[in-house]
């Protein structure tokens, strides 16, 4: 049995544009569904999501025979959350709030055995390993993980060139949303300075060999983002999938000017 080959890893750096969606319902049965579908990868959301060890594992068994690469975003950069994620088979991680090359430094040595880290051993209970009958795992598993750290805070934009070029981080991913806020434009993630802010920060990443990533739900964003060198890019969410198609849905019928045609055409 040999060790998963990281397809996400391998994509981006052969510079393949990888594009992803978020998977926020943390449900097995959804997100096995949105797997099916052919997306290059799934964010199982552990930070602003409802799950936990338990649904992030039955996440990665129901992704297994898809295409799509589970990513997973710990609710925090903490090295015991990480040890287990990776235990539970995770090859791919977004660690959040990452704002110094010592943070990012700490989220790379958690996904390393000593003596490159401090990732703690025990694969011979772990899916990581197959229950230890992946030969030779604890000298293969660094080859398989992915680390993605996710700069969010203008603190970490000021820390951006040390952040990319810390060895072990594979990418560097920018999130509109907390970044907006950080910079006092709250709730503001398409505004021109955050959009320049997050430009500007795929072209320092970009400059020291790593992959950039970004959360663009609107399609212009995640074109320009694209166009400036973006490599792993989300382009929507589960959540506002299902609520945008059941709110244009329930329009069909309940919006007075479509029940008018309606009407005309059914003759009543």
């Amino acid at each position: 049995m040999d060790l998963p080959t990281n397809t996400f890893k391998r994509g981006l750096s052969e510079g393949i544009p990888q594009f992803g969606l978020w998977a926020a319902f943390a449900d097995a049965y959804v997100t096995e569904a949105v797997a099916s579908t052919g997306f290059d990868w799934l964010l199982i959301d552990n930070e602003h999501a409802p799950n936990d060890l338990r649904s992030s594992l039955a996440q990665l068994q129901a992704m297994a025979p898809y295409h799509s690469h589970p990513v997973v975003r710990p609710v925090r950069s903490d090295t015991a959350l990480i040890k287990q994620l990776l235990d539970i088979g995770a090859q791919t991680l977004l660690l959040p709030m990452i704002d110094t090359p010592e943070q990012a430094l700490g989220a790379v040595a958690a996904t390393r055995y000593p003596p490159q880290g401090v990732r703690g051993v025990g694969a011979a209970l772990a899916r990581a390993s197959r229950w230890n009958r992946i030969p030779g795992y604890l000298d293969k598993a660094t080859d398989g993980i992915c680390v993605l750290v996710q700069v969010e805070t203008t603190l970490g934009l000021r820390n951006l060139a040390a952040i990319a070029e810390v060895d072990g981080v594979d990418g560097v991913f920018f999130g509109p949303a907390d970044l907006s806020a950080s910079m006092g434009l709250l709730g503001k993630g398409g505004a021109e300075p955050v959009r320049e802010a997050i430009r500007n920060g795929i072209a320092v990443v970009r400059k020291a060999g790593k992959a950039a990533g970004v959360l663009a739900p609107d399609e212009p964003y995640a074109r320009e983002y694209l166009a400036a060198g973006a490599t792993f890019v989300a382009i929507g969410t589960d959540v506002s999938l299902l609520t945008g198609a059941a709110t244009k849905l329930l329009a069909t019928y309940k919006d007075p000017s479509r029940q008018s045609v309606t009407r005309e055409k059914g003759g009543y």
